[in-house]
Order: structure tokens, then sequence, then C-alpha cells
């Protein structure tokens, strides 16, 4: 069983800055991927970003330039750097993990609010 821990999520004006983090703990032999989802008002929930154990990104394309995602595998964390943010960009954001144990497995944490006003 993994459990997540989500921080960083707020209220900021369009064009500002915020950073969300998320850290892993429990069972698990390795966490693989790490990353953020989101899920606007009236939308389906979308990939945001990922990174793998080894540093590999991948990116929505519209945040490509804007977020960046970074981990720390020591700390089994992982960080969402966002900025110029849009209202567009308002959402509950989720934080993922694909990890290993007899198997791979995905999980998704509870969620953590951004909104950004214009």
């Amino acid at each position: 069983q993994v459990q997540l821990v989500e921080f960083g999520g707020g209220l900021v004006q369009a064009g500002g800055s915020l950073t969300l983090s998320c850290a892993a703990s429990g069972s698990f032999v390795s966490i693989n991927t790490m990353g953020w989802y989101r899920r606007a008002p009236g939308k389906q929930r979308e990939l945001v970003a990922t990174i793998t154990s080894g540093g590999s990104t991948n990116y929505a394309d519209s945040v490509k330039g804007r977020f960046t995602i970074s981990r720390d595998n020591a700390k089994n964390t992982v960080y969402l750097q966002m900025n110029s943010l849009k209202p567009e960009d308002t959402a509950v954001y989720y934080c993922y993990v694909r990890y290993a144990l007899l198997g791979e497995y995905d999980y998704w944490g509870q969620g953590t609010q951004v909104t950004v006003a214009s």
C-alpha cells in the first residue's frame, strides 16, 4: 500500500507561481514514475507532467515552458513548479505514482486545489 501526501495548492493571481510537492511512503520495492494529473471543473482528468526514476520527463502541451517537474528519489518526493499560471490552470491537481511491488501499480493522491484568479 502507498500513501501520498500532497502540499502546495492554493489561490494565486494570473501570472503568478506555485510549487506542488508530493511525498510517497508505504510498501513498495521502487517507484518508477511520478507525476501530476489535474481535473478542471466539468472536464476529465488529464496528464500534466510525469518523470521517471531516471529523470525522463513528459509534459502536456498546455504547460510546456511554464511548468517544471522534478523529483528527489531519496525522499520519494515529486515537485511541480508552476510559473506563469493562467486561469485555465485552475483544477484539482492529483499526485500520481507507478510503483512496483510484486507487479506494477498506479496510484493517485487525494488531490490539492489550485485556483488561478484573473
